[in-house]
């Protein structure tokens, strides 16, 4: 069954248009790893998802429920949780104070003490303040805010973005535990070797438009499709 699909999916910044007919199907507990160079549409379309963008054509459903015109509140109430780039932990709210105003904000959320199950290095440091805390512990602190959620879809946004390749280790394996405890997971990440370890299904898109999905088994062996959509290139902001 779909948890989320996405059907001919237009999105624009102002007059610009960014995405172009986008489409996707995620199944419920898939992990699905959203591929591309810089700019090709990675970011604006968990955007799209969230409500963030300004506005947007096409059908987005979710739980077979059409989305495409709700508030970001309403949207975040279905159930859908953004993990973004910038992180965004409070800086001068503590660990667990990071943690418990999220618990609070959710109908149904997870033990907080399940949160520091799964992510130990935070355990640790309960009492520091989030901007005390490495980027590497600032990312693993903003999954767990989304995750006390209880989220039905969790959207991760460039989870290793500036992270030492020691602490992209650390996250690989949180994340992967994550993954295994029947959570729906949208991912977009640069690190091409990361996105296929812990994904399931591909998308790869490209200036906007979808270019290739499939089974990440699938694309291990396309290398002609790795070179042309997934070589290190651009800059060019999403």
């Amino acid at each position: 069954m779909n948890i989320l699909e996405l059907s001919e999916v237009n999105a624009y910044y102002g007059n610009s248009h960014v995405l172009f007919d986008l489409e996707m199907a995620i199944e419920e507990n898939d992990v699905v790893t959203l591929l591309g160079r810089n700019g090709a549409g990675k970011t604006t379309t968990l955007r799209s998802i969230t409500g963030t963008v300004p506005r947007r054509e096409g059908r987005i459903e979710f739980r077979g429920d059409d989305i495409s015109d709700m508030s970001v509140e309403g949207i975040s109430k279905r159930g859908i949780k953004l993990v973004p780039e910038e992180r965004r932990v409070f800086p001068t709210l503590t660990v667990v104070e990071n943690i418990q105003l999220a618990h609070e904000l959710a109908k149904d959320p997870r033990e907080i003490e399940e949160m520091f199950e799964i992510f130990p290095v935070l355990d640790d440091l309960r009492k520091n303040q989030g901007e005390n805390l490495s980027g590497g512990e600032q990312q693993m602190l903003s999954v767990a805010r989304a995750l006390v959620q209880n989220p039905d879809l969790l959207l991760l946004d460039e989870p290793t973005e500036g992270l030492a390749p020691v602490i992209v280790e650390d996250l690989r394996e949180v994340l992967g535990d994550v993954v295994d405890r029947d959570v729906t997971v949208l991912m977009t990440e640069q690190n091409v070797d990361f996105a296929l370890d812990l994904g399931e299904t591909a998308y790869i898109i490209d200036k906007g438009s979808n270019v290739w999905e499939g089974p990440v088994s699938n694309l291990r062996k396309r290398e002609d499709l790795l070179d042309e959509y997934l070589s290190v290139g651009g800059g060019e902001a999403e």
